[in-house]
């Protein structure tokens, strides 16, 4: 049979032949497994994984985000002319450890626990396979205007055959106000944090994965001769191993800003002490994000969580509003029990490519037992937030976000993506 000799950029690809009879809607498809040839679509979403990537990388200071959620997920200060590195990584057509990029990024952040600060990153990413998406070995460091810092070195991983390894070191020295029942404690917590783990995609939307977490923590009153609450003596300090597991499906339109599909995140860990006394201990969470678009500017997003721990759980171990589901406008350090439930809503409008504006409201609950869960109290909390696009190529947002909740009390939130 004849064959025809079609270069991809006669289609907006690269390189092989192709058969008079294959069918041309088939043709995308028969290209993309070619070896070296690429279609638009695929190179696009590679080179977005590679800027996701780097994200994660400039944000390893992992320590932190045991008790930051959200202290640092991008860069801010990224603009277009910025991405010509980044790109430049998958616009290579060799592969491997040599054929890598070195970046450095800083990162601002605000959030209700250890206040403004900045994260610096840096990083050498590269792809281990066309296959696979982007690897990266990093190092990071974080200071915010409360004293407190943090600094590790992150290695991610990734194989073409959808599985990644990660490995995260990282030293910190956290100030914060940590409530104990109605008193409002102010804490110093230093220590060290090894986080590992091994992910694998069943499917194109299913994936499990296993972890491994270190941790030897030490905390202390930042106010010298102050008495230590008693529910709090247990955890002053800690040398623990946790062995966990994860479950995730995802079937989003798009993982940097969605506008339909849904996801399910399920995660449960089992804890135990090295040393002192003997501590074992479980917790579990679990959320589930759906999005739907009302136009193509408008997208309704929805978020409901729920967690469960033992009641030895250390402190940061426990189900906490803000940490466990990423609500504002609480201090994650503020409510957390052994069991949560909450729910949050956001409606996000675009107002042209660059900017855009977002409402958020959701309400929670935390107690000992999920039939307990209203006794003390409902905590709710709602506010608006402003949205600057970073890329006119890549939809990942910087974002504002001020907000109150039903003790009359206002958080002002500084992070790049969006919430969930």
């Amino acid at each position: 049979m004849k064959m025809k000799s079609v270069t991809c950029d006669e289609t907006g690809m690269t390189g092989p032949q192709w058969n008079d009879s294959i069918r041309p809607d088939q043709r995308v498809s028969y290209l993309e497994a070619l070896p070296g040839c690429e279609t638009p679509a695929v190179s696009e979403k590679k080179r977005r994984v590679t800027y996701r990537s780097f994200v994660q990388a400039a944000a390893i200071v992992g320590f932190s985000s045991l008790f930051i959620p959200q202290a640092a997920t991008a860069n801010p200060n990224i603009v277009d002319n910025r991405f010509n590195s980044v790109k430049s990584v998958q616009e290579k057509s060799d592969y491997g450890l040599r054929n890598g990029s070195f970046i450095v990024v800083p990162v601002p952040f605000t959030n209700p626990i250890v206040g403004a600060g900045l994260a610096i990153g840096g990083g050498y990413l590269f792809q281990l396979d066309p296959e696979a998406e982007t690897s990266f070995i990093g190092l990071g460091g974080m200071a915010s205007d409360n004293n407190s810092s943090a600094y590790g070195v992150a290695i991610n991983l990734s194989f073409g055959s959808g599985s990644s390894f990660n490995f995260a070191l990282a030293e910190a020295d956290l100030l914060y106000d940590l409530f104990v029942g109605p008193v409002e404690v102010p804490i110093n917590q230093d220590g060290v944090l090894l986080n590992s783990g091994f992910d694998y995609g069943l499917t194109d939307t299913i994936s499990v994965g296993a972890a491994v977490r270190y941790l030897d923590t030490t905390i202390s009153l930042q106010t010298a001769g102050a008495s230590i609450p008693a529910d709090l003596i247990p955890d002053l300090g800690l040398e623990l191993l946790s062995l966990g597991g994860k479950f995730e499906w995802d079937i989003r339109d798009d993982s940097d800003y969605p506008t339909g599909g849904a996801r399910l995140n399920v995660a449960a860990n089992f804890g135990t002490s090295l040393s002192g006394p003997s501590r074992d201990y479980l917790y579990a969470s679990a959320n589930f994000d759906a999005y739907h678009s009302l136009s193509e500017t408008t997208v309704v997003a929805g978020r409901l969580s729920t967690c469960g721990a033992s009641s030895n759980a250390p402190f940061f171990d426990k189900c906490s509003i803000g940490f466990s589901d990423g609500f504002r406008g609480f201090s994650p350090t503020q409510f957390y029990n052994t069991r949560l439930l909450s729910a949050q809503a956001e409606i996000r409008q675009r107002l042209g490519k660059r900017f855009g504006v977002v409402a958020f409201g959701g309400f929670g609950w935390t107690g000992p037992s999920f039939g307990s869960l209203t006794d003390n109290g409902l905590r709710a909390a709602g506010g608006l937030g402003v949205r600057y696009r970073v890329s006119q190529k890549f939809p990942i947002d910087f974002s504002v976000d001020m907000s109150m909740n039903n003790d009359s009390e206002d958080f002002l939130y500084i992070y790049v993506g969006q919430r969930f």
